[in-house]
C-alpha cells in the first residue's frame, strides 16, 4: 500500500475506525429479505435468483418495492461514507477514511454477519459509496451499466462492467490514489459476487434483464 496511504491511516481519529465497524454491521442489514418476508412472506434466499439484492427483489415484490430495496442499499453504502466529510477534515486523511468505511459497508452487504457471512452483490451498496466519494465516476459507471443493459439485456453483465468501468474513470481522471484502491476492491467484489452470472453466461444460460425464469421458486437465475 503506498506510504501516504499508510501514514493517512496512522492519523484517522478513533471515531472513524468506530465508524467502519458501524458502516459494516449497517452493511449487513439484508433489506431485500427482511422486506420480501414482511410484504409476501417469502425468502428471497429460496425464490428466484436465490439473490437478495434488486434483480430478485423485483421478481418477487414487483418494481416499486425492487427500486425501493435498490434505495435501502445504496444508503447503506452513501450515509456512512458521507459522514467522513464532517468526521475528517484533512482531505487526504478524509478520502483514506471514506474507503476503508465504503469497503466494510459492501463487504457487509456482500458477507453478512448476520446471514452467517453470505449476502448479495455489492452493486447498489458499492454505488451508494462511489456517489459519496466521487459522483463523475458513478456517472462514468452508470453510463457503462445503460449502454451494457441496453445492448446486451444482461442485468449481471451490466454490473461487472460498471464494477471495471469504476478504477478506469479514477484513473483517466487522475484521481487520488486511495480512491483508486478502492474502487478496484469494490470492482474485485463485484467480479467475486458475480461468478454464477459469468459461469452461466459462458454456458449460454444467463437470461436477459425481463424475461422471468419458467419456475419462478427454483433458485436457477440471477
Amino acid at each position: 500500500m503506498p506510504t501516504t496511504v499508510l501514514a493517512s491511516l496512522k492519523d484517522l481519529p478513533a471515531l472513524v475506525w468506530a465508524l467502519v465497524a458501524a458502516a459494516y454491521l449497517l452493511g449487513s442489514v439484508p433489506f431485500g429479505l427482511v422486506l420480501a418476508r414482511w410484504i409476501k412472506g417469502i425468502d428471497l434466499r429460496q425464490f428466484g435468483s436465490g439473490n437478495i439484492g434488486t434483480t430478485n427483489a423485483i421478481r418477487a415484490l414487483g418494481r416499486k418495492w425492487g427500486y425501493f430495496v435498490f434505495a435501502l442499499d445504496f444508503l447503506k453504502g452513501f450515509l456512512p461514507v458521507l459522514a467522513c466529510v464532517w468526521l475528517v477534515g484533512d482531505p487526504h486523511a478524509r478520502i483514506v477514511a471514506q474507503v476503508l468505511i465504503a469497503t466494510a459497508a459492501v463487504v457487509g452487504h456482500c458477507f453478512s454477519i448476520y446471514l452467517r457471512f453470505g449476502g448479495g452483490k455489492g452493486v447498489a451498496t458499492g454505488c451508494g459509496a462511489i456517489v459519496a466519494m466521487d459522483p463523475l465516476v458513478f456517472v462514468c459507471g452508470g453510463l457503462v451499466w445503460l449502454l451494457t443493459r441496453a445492448f446486451t439485456g444482461y442485468s449481471g453483465l451490466s454490473s461487472i462492467l460498471m464494477g471495471l468501468a469504476f478504477p478506469i474513470a479514477v484513473w483517466v481522471r487522475e484521481g487520488p490514489r486511495a480512491l483508486l484502491i478502492g474502487a478496484s476492491l469494490l470492482c474485485f467484489l463485484i467480479l467475486v459476487r458475480h461468478r454464477s452470472n459469468i459461469q452461466r453466461m459462458l454456458a449460454g444460460t444467463e437470461p436477459r434483464a425481463g424475461r422471468k425464469p419458467s419456475n419462478p421458486d427454483a433458485p436457477t437465475h440471477g
